[in-house]
């Protein structure tokens, strides 16, 4: 494909995983029932996403050093986006250790993370003003809050300055200054999030977290919902629910990113919003189906035969 990259401004991580039968409680102790690493990090999730899905892609981040190398944590996790496709080039060492993510995984496929955010701390908005030329070139910018605010709010208003369209995927949830929304274009949180920036008194209302959002200036919203599916309000007026595909859940973890990563694909690519949330909710179904974050990540030819109705159960 011959269109603009798709540019994913965020963090880079290392999945630390381990599978048990339950997420333990505060202070409880359990047997895991195996260990694995695997490459993460939201943005370099939804950057392999997009390269899985054939899309051209650049990633702007930070890695650690060891001396004036990459360390070997970073050196891994490099490689494995290179590999996918990913071009690297936005991505720039810092004096700190590569960014870690702790994972447990239960056998329902629910997972709780805990974030050690290393070098991605050090994304600054000086280094996104050296990367304003891939920002400005891009067909559209994938951000997450998983970077410090102030560079997200960087990223928010190069690209509102150069008429790019900005997708913020709000995770973890934060508390965001006012004059970030106006400058988003897509929003997309999940349930959880959802909650924290609608308040209680919105939960299970997906329909009225979306108008808030867009009340708040963000022109368009999807609000993730899992296995009840997406619901989609966008810029036109537009408003409907995305029923789920049924699939047997095997870990969740990176099934947001998935879904952003396909929604900004399909929207690029000139589907309607109502066909690109199908092509997103599509990919997320494929990728709980799979252990891993990246690893988890549909090819375009696996989403399309899932949205035709082929394919087992379980991917």
């Amino acid at each position: 494909m011959n269109g603009k990259p798709i540019v994913v401004v965020g963090s880079i991580n290392m999945d630390l995983v381990v599978r048990a039968e339950h997420i333990p409680a505060g202070g409880e102790t359990i047997l895991g029932s195996g260990f694995a690493m695997h490459p993460g990090g939201k943005g370099a999730n939804q950057a392999v996403a997009v390269a899985r899905l054939g899309w051209p892609v650049e990633m702007i981040g930070m890695l650690g050093r060891c001396g004036e190398e990459v360390d070997s944590t970073g050196a891994e996790v490099r490689a494995h986006m290179m590999r996918a496709g990913v071009g690297m080039d936005g991505v720039g060492l810092a004096r700190a250790t590569s960014g870690v993510a702790l994972i447990t995984v239960a056998e329902s496929g629910e997972n709780s993370i805990v974030v050690a955010q290393g070098a991605n701390a050090h994304l600054s908005p000086e280094w996104i003003e050296r990367q304003a030329r891939r920002l400005q070139g891009a067909a559209m910018v994938l951000v997450q809050l998983e970077i410090p605010l102030e560079t997200v709010m960087r990223v928010a208003e190069i690209c509102a300055a150069a008429r790019v369209p900005l997708m913020l995927d709000p995770a973890p949830a934060r508390e965001l200054p006012a004059q970030l929304f106006p400058l988003v274009t897509w929003m997309t949180p999940n349930e959880t999030e959802a909650s924290f920036y609608a308040g209680a008194a919105m939960r299970g209302d997906p329909g009225s977290v979306a108008a808030m959002l867009q009340g708040r200036g963000v022109a368009a919203a999807v609000v993730k919902m899992g296995t009840r599916g997406a619901w989609l309000a966008d810029a036109e007026g537009y408003a409907a629910h995305v029923e789920p595909f049924a699939v047997k859940a095997v870990d969740s973890t990176a099934a947001g990113d998935a879904f952003n990563a396909a929604f900004a694909v399909a929207l690029v690519e000139g589907r309607s919003t109502v066909e690109a949330a199908r092509f997103a909710a599509a990919a997320a179904a494929i990728s709980v189906t799979r252990a891993g974050a990246q690893e988890s990540m549909a090819t375009r030819e696996e989403v399309l035969a899932r949205m035709a109705g082929q394919g087992s159960e379980a991917g």
